[in-house]
């Protein structure tokens, strides 16, 4: 393998030259020297080194990709999500895996900017909800076929919130459409989070500046507010609301 091979490799395995270093046992200072074109002709012995975690790493990955093509959409498990590879990320639902891709710093923004204030109100109250953002698995229905990663969520019934994920139906929940995940937003996880008993659950889209408010525990029509608006909260009986007027204010330079 050349160097040129292992260096499109690395960076296809999402490694770093210290997690090279670790896996080789080559000298840190040599492996950034050698992807970095420093070193024209690196000593055979070195080369072997980084060739064979290379060569045995692609392997597993490539076994564990090949494992999930066997079963049919609709099959897999809790088992077989975290059987996966980390870089690849997925949300399983009713036993479907959707692939995720990664969020813009638009996405990343909103939803910061929308716990950070949610965080705000329930420390000043001194309450006992807990506001958390993606990454984090959500085991909306106690089963073994469905894994979520809501943007935003609130959960107030602290014993769901076990050491491996969310252990059941948060209470307020925040997805931020994107092309690839409208779709899923709008339709697939909406069903899943009435049918889980989600009191409250928003959908920002950050394209045409709107906010859809479903308030699933009293039953109510979606209410619609722009990037203009003060939004309340209604697990919070509208005590706390979200100013996406100060939000947009403070992400508008993207929009530029």
């Amino acid at each position: 393998m050349t160097v040129s091979e292992m260096r499109k490799r690395k960076k296809e395995l999402g490694y770093t030259n210290e997690k090279v270093s670790e896996l080789s046992g080559v000298p840190l200072g040599t492996v950034q020297k050698i992807f970095a074109g420093v070193t024209d002709s690196p000593r055979y012995d070195t080369l072997q080194a980084l060739e064979k975690i290379f060569v045995k790493e692609w392997s597993m990955l490539m076994e564990s990709v090949a494992e999930y093509r066997v079963k049919r959409q609709g099959e897999y498990t809790l088992e077989d999500y975290y059987a996966l590879p980390d870089e690849r990320r997925v949300e399983l639902i009713d036993g479907v895996l959707y692939d995720m891709s990664a969020p813009t710093p638009v996405h990343q923004l909103i939803g910061s900017e929308i716990r950070e204030r949610l965080s705000a109100y329930i420390k000043g109250k001194g309450g006992r909800c807990i506001p958390l953002v993606s990454p984090i698995d959500v085991q909306l229905d106690r089963d073994d076929k469905t894994v979520l990663q809501p943007d935003v969520l609130v959960v107030c019934d602290r014993s769901k919130i076990i050491r491996r994920c969310i252990y059941g139906a948060p209470d307020f929940i925040v997805e931020i459409l994107s092309p690839a995940t409208r779709k899923k937003d709008l339709t697939v996880k909406l069903g899943k989070y009435i049918q889980a008993g989600v009191s409250e659950y928003w959908i920002v889209d950050p394209d045409k500046k709107k906010v859809a408010v479903y308030d699933f525990a009293h039953g109510e029509l979606p209410a619609v507010y722009g990037f203009d608006s003060r939004v309340p909260v209604g697990i919070f009986c509208g005590e706390c609301e979200i100013d996406f007027a100060e939000i947009y204010g403070y992400i508008s330079f993207l929009y530029e």
